[in-house]
């Protein structure tokens, strides 16, 4: 019993020690990158360009679509989501690969802003999580939804949601149908995967998967899913800008 209570006791110390290296590291990134251009002259910066896009202009069943998928509790945690971590390591401890991420829609976006080309992934992790709290201090969710969607990478050169509706389907945002939003939010997770000019089947794969969360997280009628899935089955490649 005393060999027990020395071992954890040395696993909870090394833990600590791990977990404190891991911080400055963090917070030594988050510092950098920080002092060189301010949260919000980026913010600005992004919300000046041409093909910025507000909240308000996005139907509410693609930002729907994007939660679903992406982070069904955003509304209800902040920065981490520490039961979307758990569930994470549990799935890919079964499935013994890493196949399942924990990070939220905060996280995602600290990285769009400030550290997507940042090689250490410890130190750019926990930069991620100092920044994600920032930004839920001095941001409501939607405006952290409206960055979101408008620094995500959908492939063929398309940076956020404007570029990426125009470019696949010759449309406004507002013009976007419940079909066409779907597919949009399947695409961020890989776009080198999931893009539709680079292989339509998987994107419809992908698609089909927004479709299944959100029916599970009750943004959908089963009637709804069950059309949705006939028409993504329907659907070619050449379809999508008719």
């Amino acid at each position: 019993m005393r060999f027990i209570r020395k071992l954890i006791s040395f696993i909870l110390i090394v833990a600590l020690i791990s977990g404190g290296f891991c911080f400055i590291q963090g917070k030594q990134l988050y510092d950098k990158k920080l002092s060189e251009i301010s949260l919000e002259d980026k913010v600005n910066s992004i919300k000046s360009s041409e093909s910025f896009v507000s909240i308000s202009s996005l139907p509410d069943y693609y930002k729907n679509a994007v939660i679903a998928v992406e982070d069904h509790r955003f509304r209800e945690h902040s920065a981490v989501d520490i039961i979307a971590i758990c569930r994470a390591i549990v799935s890919n401890f079964k499935q013994k690969e890493f196949a399942e991420g924990g990070s939220t829609i905060t996280q995602q976006t600290a990285k769009n802003l400030y550290f997507i080309t940042s090689d250490n992934v410890v130190s750019r992790k926990m930069a991620e999580i100092i920044l994600g709290y920032e930004l839920e201090k001095k941001y409501s969710k939607d405006e952290i939804l409206e960055l979101y969607v408008n620094t995500i990478y959908f492939g063929n050169g398309y940076y956020g949601i404007g570029e990426a509706c125009k470019g696949y389907l010759n449309k406004d945002v507002q013009d976007m149908t419940l079909y066409d939003a779907t597919m949009l939010a399947g695409i961020p997770n890989a776009p080198s995967v999931y893009a539709p000019n680079i292989n339509f089947d998987l994107t419809k794969s992908r698609q089909k998967k927004v479709v299944s969360s959100m029916r599970e997280y009750g943004y959908l009628e089963q009637n709804q899913a069950t059309e949705l899935n006939r028409q993504i089955d329907a659907t070619s490649y050449e379809d999508l800008k008719k």
